[in-house]
């Protein structure tokens, strides 16, 4: 199902309002770190090391950790071809991110969103992106129902793509892409019930015909979310579609 497009602008205004606004109130209180307390940073340079990459010995299509670098993993291999072109995530899911990750989404924390898309942008930059990086036509946010963004009051995911956006000068469409259909949180569902839950949630528009989209989110788990959107954008006529999440649960939390 195809959507009519928004006001041209509204979404990315709202974005450019809430940096202004965050920007007046560091002047009135300077920031301290999320983690160790220590002021000037949201997050400090010592604890935004401590941060775990993702090894070079996974999936090269989703992304996933394996014991070794392999083109496609059994789990790949078992579940058929995939509407993503590839997966990749910035860092393992681990303190201190999954912490950073939590302020950002629950604890009305948008505030970190600018220093945690520095992990998403050192991640594009990566050679891995080679070839694929400047094919990239839009940057577009896994999208929150309307009903749960009014409670939450931003989108976690828009908040970190625009700011990829402002350090990598690719060109953010948060428009392209709705949740037309309310859904359980995916927290504690199991792969298969992730799936359904998603299954028919996302709808796009027109606009997304003819161009290679690269979806934001905060942490890919089964991928469930990520390959529900990029079936609706294929469907509206997108020719590629990747994806890029800030962190990837690790060998432990995947299990």
């Amino acid at each position: 199902m195809r959507v009519a497009s928004p006001p041209a602008g509204a979404t990315s205004l709202r974005s450019r309002v809430r940096t202004m606004l965050a920007a007046g109130v560091d002047l009135l209180f300077p920031p301290a770190c999320a983690t160790c307390g220590k002021g000037g940073n949201r997050i400090c340079p010592s604890c935004a090391q401590l941060v775990t990459p993702v090894p070079d010995t996974i999936c090269m299509q989703c992304g996933r950790v394996q014991a070794t670098r392999r083109a496609t993993c059994p789990q790949c291999q078992a579940a058929g071809p995939s509407p993503l072109h590839r997966v990749r995530a910035a860092a393992l899911h681990t303190t201190p991110l999954r912490e950073w990750i939590h302020l950002l989404k629950y604890e009305d924390r948008p505030d970190l969103a600018p220093d945690l898309a520095r992990y998403l942008a050192a991640a594009l930059a990566l050679p891995d992106w080679d070839g694929v990086r400047q094919s990239i036509d839009a940057v577009v946010p896994v999208p929150l129902h309307a009903q749960r963004r009014r409670e939450r009051g931003y989108n976690q995911s828009e908040l970190l793509a625009a700011a990829l956006c402002r350090r990598s000068g690719l060109a953010l469409a948060p428009d392209l892409l709705e949740r037309q259909k309310e859904t359980r949180a995916q927290v504690g569902l199991g792969a298969l019930e992730r799936q359904a839950n998603v299954a028919g949630a996302f709808a796009a528009r027109p606009a997304a015909a003819g161009r290679h989209v690269l979806l934001i989110d905060d942490v890919y788990t089964t991928g469930a979310t990520l390959r529900a959107c990029a079936q609706a954008l294929h469907e509206a006529g997108a020719t590629q579609v990747s994806a890029l999440t800030l962190a990837l649960p690790d060998h432990h939390e995947a299990a």
